[in-house]
């Protein structure tokens, strides 16, 4: 049985590798490709194109990079004729791997979407049509099943894989002898996202909010842990320009989470990790004003980040393009720093938004649920006996 994967973003990718790890280990035998990044490739996943050189967002980046977009589509549409997968698992990154759906109906080819388009939050139409391309949809969060439902699609929460991911490795006492900060140290993280827009928009408010905390908080250390890709170097320009010192971490970044006080956060699923690791944000986001007129008009949501749209208010700040000022950044920070009365309320609300996301082992059943998908299709493929595998689920 083979099975192509497409992933075009750096948390998909990693959504992706777990999702390859689960699946080798219950269906060793089954051959996994597609379109990705290097944690896919390492969870044994052959890659066909690697998103990288095609991480991009908004509006118009785009439309800039339409070119290269429709040529990657073009490409993974042949590889998918010449392969013929079993099965075409999307993974998130939705403008893109829909295309790719489409093109897979017109070959013949399944369609199995894990975290779905949000139609929840805008676009509610759209699962009518995703419903109409895709066998079957698992969703990572509760709150995004109602309108495929209502489309008649087959959609199921099964849990959230960050559940198992997100640990620390090591005990507290030992994760600050690693960082060496002494127990009295605040620990602030500064996090401004994996896309370079948002490092672009977000990085140097955060800096200059780090700034004014060390005016009220002298002995703050600051450290930024890196994701996977980013350039080391423009990232060393901008904290050199600001005066400030940041350590920048490239290991053990959920042991560094779990000994910080707070961080400083672009708006994305870090910010689901943080609150499973009792790690409280300040969380932002700020985009071109192009792409931000064109979302007002389009998203409607009360909130941005997911602890809060998972609890449906807002157990922590949130600052949305023209409130990512630093001043407003510092003085919400200060507030979460441990010993904070707000600090302790915010890490209760965030344990229980983490119990909304079910069950550990949610990878190991949403890889048993896309082999019983493939497996069906298979076997409608080779001998019209297909539909029993797919009943049972």
């Amino acid at each position: 049985m083979k099975i192509m994967l497409s992933a075009g973003e750096a948390s998909g990718d990693l959504h992706g590798a777990e999702l390859a790890k689960e699946i080798k280990k219950l269906s060793p035998e089954t051959e996994l490709m597609g379109f990705g990044g290097e944690n896919m490739e390492a969870a044994g996943v052959v890659l066909r194109r690697n998103f990288r050189n095609y991480n991009i967002m908004g509006v118009g980046e785009v439309i800039a990079n339409l070119r290269r977009i429709l040529r990657l589509l073009s490409d993974l549409a042949d590889i998918m004729a010449d392969e013929r997968p079993d099965l075409l698992v999307l993974i998130d990154y939705p403008d893109f791997n829909w295309r790719l759906a489409k093109k897979a109906k017109a070959l013949g080819i399944p369609v199995f979407s894990y975290i779905p388009p949000s139609a929840w939050a805008w676009r509610r139409g759209r699962a009518k049509s995703c419903a109409a391309v895709a066998a079957e949809f698992v969703s990572i969060f509760p709150f995004e099943l109602a309108p495929y439902e209502e489309a008649g699609a087959k959609i199921s929460f099964l849990g959230n894989p960050l559940v198992d991911k997100v640990k620390m490795s090591m005990d507290l006492l030992s994760a600050r002898e690693f960082f060496s900060v002494a127990e009295n140290e605040p620990m602030v993280l500064l996090m401004p996202g994996s896309r370079a827009q948002e490092i672009a928009r977000n990085f140097e408010p955060m800096l200059k909010a780090a700034k004014i905390l060390l005016d009220k908080r002298p002995n703050t250390r600051f450290f930024l842990p890196l994701a996977a890709g980013i350039d080391e170097r423009g990232l060393t320009e901008k904290i050199k320009r600001e005066n400030i010192q940041v350590a920048l971490v490239r290991s053990h970044r959920y042991d560094l989470m779990g000994i910080a006080d707070l961080a400083i956060a672009t708006s994305g699923t870090v910010i689901m990790e943080a609150a499973l690791l009792s790690l409280p944000c300040v969380v932002l986001y700020q985009m071109s004003k192009f792409n931000y007129f064109i979302g007002k008009m389009l998203v409607h949501i009360d909130h941005i980040s997911l602890p809060n749209i998972l609890l449906g208010r807002r157990a922590q700040p949130e600052l949305l393009q023209d409130e990512v000022e630093p001043g407003r950044i510092a003085a919400e920070a200060l507030e979460l720093y441990r010993g904070m009365p707000k600090r302790e309320k915010t890490v209760a609300d965030l344990a229980e938004a983490c119990r909304k996301l079910g069950a550990p082992g949610a990878a190991k059943r949403i890889a048993a649920r896309i082999l019983a998908c493939a497996a069906d299709f298979a076997d409608e493929k080779n001998n019209g006996k297909g539909g029993q595998n797919h009943a049972k689920l």
